[in-house]
């Protein structure tokens, strides 16, 4: 079994800004440079047989390059069950055809449907037992972010190894957009 996800990859140049917002709450697993992305659909825990054709649908897909911006921020749960942090993407109709592109790769595989509505985000913290005004306090003083526009010209197949301090993510393929 193999723990996977697409996504596209956040330039280190802007991952860097985003870095400097990366203080403020207490008890914050803070995500690295390297593990900021723009995921395009969770495909969780499949066998190796399904993630070869996962592979050969995602392969499939036709979408040209996209041009992306980060805006806002947000949190995912409420009260004490907040569980991150995150930078939003400003709305783009190319990079939400790109995810249901993958939802359709993912069910042309055999997986099942993702239920959840496509909120495309950076993870910027995982939250454990937070104070609520602390975070409230977060999110107003960092809710103008708002990036410069960054050039898309692929997406990847990730695999993520769960690790006592957090995900490790590993690209398996990249796929150019064209």
């Amino acid at each position: 079994m193999i723990r996977l996800f697409a996504a596209v990859a956040v330039p280190p140049e802007l991952g860097a800004v985003l870095q400097a917002r990366q203080s403020g709450l207490a008890g914050a697993n803070w995500r690295p440079l390297e593990a900021f992305h723009v995921t395009l659909r969770f495909f969780g825990e499949v066998r190796e047989d399904v993630a070869d054709d996962l592979h050969l649908e995602l392969e499939r897909i036709a979408a040209g390059p996209m041009t992306l911006e980060l805006e806002g921020v947000g949190a995912f749960g409420e009260g004490p069950d907040l569980h991150a942090v995150w930078a939003g993407v400003k709305e783009n109709d190319s990079l939400r055809r790109l995810a249901k592109a993958c939802e359709t790769a993912a069910r042309r595989s055999g997986l099942k449907a993702e239920a959840r509505a496509y909120r495309p985000h950076v993870t910027l913290a995982y939250l454990k037992r937070p104070d609520p005004g602390e975070v409230a306090a977060w999110l107003s003083a960092n809710g103008l972010l708002k990036s410069p526009p960054f050039d898309v010209k692929s997406f990847g197949l990730y695999s993520s190894l769960l690790l006592s301090g957090g995900s490790r993510y590993q690209p398996e393929q990249i796929y150019r957009l064209r």
